[in-house]
C-alpha cells in the first residue's frame, strides 16, 4: 500500500475518533476534555513525525494525553 493511501486512512481514523470522542463530550470535566484533545493531537503528530508508524502514533497520543492532562488543570 503507498505511502499516500496510509496517510489518507490514519487521517480519516483520527478525524473519526476526534468526532466520535467530541460527540461524547457532554458529561466529562475541562480537564478530561483537554487529556482527550491532547491524546488526538499527539497521536496525529506522533504519526505524522514518524511516518506513520503505529508506535510513533501510540507514543505521540500517550504523551499528548499527558500534557493536555496537565494543561486542562
Amino acid at each position: 500500500m503507498s505511502t499516500r493511501i496510509q496517510s489518507f486512512r490514519l487521517g480519516a481514523i483520527a478525524a473519526t475518533l476526534l468526532a466520535l470522542a467530541l460527540g461524547g463530550c457532554s458529561g466529562m470535566t475541562h480537564q478530561e476534555k483537554s487529556t482527550v484533545a491532547g491524546a488526538v493531537v499527539g497521536g496525529v503528530a506522533g504519526s505524522a513525525m514518524t511516518g506513520g508508524s503505529t508506535a510513533g502514533t501510540l507514543g505521540g497520543a500517550a504523551v499528548g494525553g499527558v500534557i493536555g492532562h496537565q494543561v486542562g488543570k
